[in-house]
């Protein structure tokens, strides 16, 4: 596996590639749902490319950026294991160098639910995708569902500057825990006792699941499960239409914030099973 640090080495490890390429972005500390993605591209692609970016556009003030988990040294070891042909790790000023000041703005759908929890965050995930489009011409790009809202945002990306013609989105489940619990890089800051209150959040997802099967509103018993729970506070329990309507929920657990949801289609589950 090679590791490139830089735009122009990437471009040169690309060069000459007349087969189709697979593209994974990540911030690293990569678990089970990273590998997913990199076994998927890995069985689609002739070439797989991950890049490795703790993104700073993406994190708003009083965030945790400064202690994202970062491990380099093990990132690498995972990515060439799952067979990743090259890993771009570039670093703050390869992405934004001095003077940068274009981005790409998503409309209304970045601006609801962590949009609006967490303004200008699709900003910062729009622009570096888009960024890592341009840089690898990806056939195909991998992204996880845990994350429904900024797949939709990045399906949209695609459809409206007319990329979606030569870049497949490829959306894979959800990878959880035997308790349900959705892989997270973040899962890392939970203690014990944290973790333990946050599998409110799979069990919320999954009440509400059940309740829209027979005709009811998800939201309610969802939202009751979470707001009983001591420890923990709700930044947002909503339906939205991803691709597909989607219960989506936030919670905040210590200092540490998580995300989840259920598409009420029927194809996934917050159970302890891969949705």
């Amino acid at each position: 596996m090679k590791v490139v640090r830089t735009a122009a080495d990437l471009r040169a490890a690309l060069r000459g590639e007349l087969g189709s390429i697979g593209l994974v972005p990540t911030m690293g500390a990569y678990h089970a749902g990273h590998r997913s993605l990199f076994r998927a591209a890995r069985d689609e692609n002739d070439v797989v490319v991950a890049s490795l970016f703790v993104n700073p556009a993406q994190f708003g003030p009083g965030e945790d950026l400064d202690r994202y988990p970062r491990d380099e040294a093990r990132d690498v070891a995972d990515a060439n294991a799952a067979g990743v042909d090259v890993l771009f790790v570039p670093d703050r000023e390869e992405m934004y160098p001095p003077g940068f000041d274009t981005w790409v703005e998503p409309g209304a759908l970045g601006s609801v639910l962590e949009g609006a929890v967490r303004p200008g965050h699709f900003r910062g995930v729009a622009t570096v995708c888009l960024k890592l489009f341009h840089l690898v011409r990806p056939t195909r790009a991998y992204f996880g569902r845990k994350d429904a809202q900024q797949v939709a945002v990045i399906g949209q990306l695609l459809h409206d500057l007319d990329l979606a013609a030569d870049l497949e989105l490829r959306i894979l489940p959800t990878v959880r825990d035997p308790d349900g619990l959705a892989l997270s890089s973040r899962n890392a800051f939970l203690s014990v006792d944290e973790r333990a209150r946050a599998l409110a959040l799979p069990h919320a997802l999954q009440a509400g699941e059940a309740a829209y099967r027979v005709g009811d509103d998800p939201i309610a018993p969802a939202r009751a499960i979470l707001e009983a729970e001591p420890g923990l506070s709700v930044d947002y329990v909503a339906v939205a239409d991803f691709d597909g309507p989607t219960l989506a929920a936030a919670i905040r657990v210590g200092s540490t914030r998580l995300i989840d949801n259920v598409r009420l289609a029927g194809e996934d589950s917050p159970s302890g099973r891969m949705s």
